[in-house]
């Protein structure tokens, strides 16, 4: 009968030793990850390491040109999709010219941003995690420390600025598609009056909902480029290693997106509603 309170003891000890071990691993790993950080920004006060067209030129072809026509096709996909889904419930109270204006609003300021940033974590960021964690694994990141080159400079910096940089334009395309792809549902397929549909998008929409997704989608570039980076710098041995970089690149990008998305939407909200004197735009 007396070992029964000390197995629940060390049960107990158990659990909340490995409960700690764990806050502590995820407080080091995000101090490893704010070193890293800072250390990239470092690294791009040198521009004549990364300003070359063999390395930030590339990354600008691999990251942005190859990644529109998924984009593209993302974002008509959803404005279609959110056309088709919509359109009844606003044709039964007879504003069915206002669905435009509503479905291109969600998409300039969330949506659209919020899909390419996704996309851009499947398509790019998993590819930079799997590409940088082979050279760790083959060694290839200490060679070129021992050659004095500092590969954060070489290899991590032209792959964040190309994020930073090019998913502004290709969440530019996927807002372009997804609004064109609204656009046809509603007035092509459901034959609803064009005019009224462009008033009502022009009536919602304006150039600070634009401004505000574009400036998510940065920060969005911004956590896919480190995020990935640093899960292939720091991923363990061997291709089980490699594979689980991958993933966790992925995914804790994927969550970094869905937290900035609703801290900057709070912000730009707030932003927008003190311009306009306390004001919506929607009623501007």
């Amino acid at each position: 009968m007396l070992d029964a309170p000390r197995a629940i003891t060390a049960r107990f000890v158990y659990v909340v030793s490995r409960i700690g071990n764990a806050i502590l691993h995820a407080v080091a790993g995000f101090g490893r990850f704010c070193a890293f950080t800072r250390e990239t920004f470092i690294g791009i006060m040198h521009p004549k390491v990364w300003l070359r067209r063999s390395r930030l030129g590339r990354q600008f072809f691999e990251v942005g040109t190859l990644s529109i026509p998924v984009l593209a096709l993302t974002g008509a996909f959803v404005g279609m999709t959110l056309a088709f889904e919509g359109y009844r419930q606003f044709q039964a109270i007879g504003q069915e010219g206002r669905l435009g204006g509503v479905i291109n609003l969600s998409i300039v300021k969330q949506l659209g941003p919020v899909l390419a940033a996704v996309m851009l974590a499947g398509r790019v960021g998993c590819s930079l995690a799997a590409e940088l964690g082979s050279m760790r694994v083959t060694e290839q990141l200490d060679a070129m420390r021992a050659m004095a080159a500092d590969p954060v400079r070489v290899l991590v910096v032209p792959r964040f600025l190309a994020c930073v940089l090019m998913i502004p334009s290709l969440t530019i395309v996927s807002n372009m598609c997804g609004v064109f792809g609204s656009w046809f549902v509603v007035t092509r397929i459901y034959n609803a009056d064009p005019a009224m549909y462009l008033w009502y998008s022009e009536r919602f929409v304006y150039s600070i909902d634009i401004f505000s997704g574009l400036i998510k989608s940065v920060f969005f570039g911004a956590a896919i480029g480190l995020i990935s980076c640093y899960k292939g710098f720091n991923c363990k041995p061997g291709a089980e290693g490699v594979g689980a970089a991958t993933t966790e690149a992925f995914v804790t990008s994927f969550l970094a997106i869905i937290i900035l998305g609703m801290v900057l939407a709070k912000v730009t909200n707030d932003i927008a509603y003190w311009l306009l004197g306390g004001v919506s735009s929607v009623f501007k």
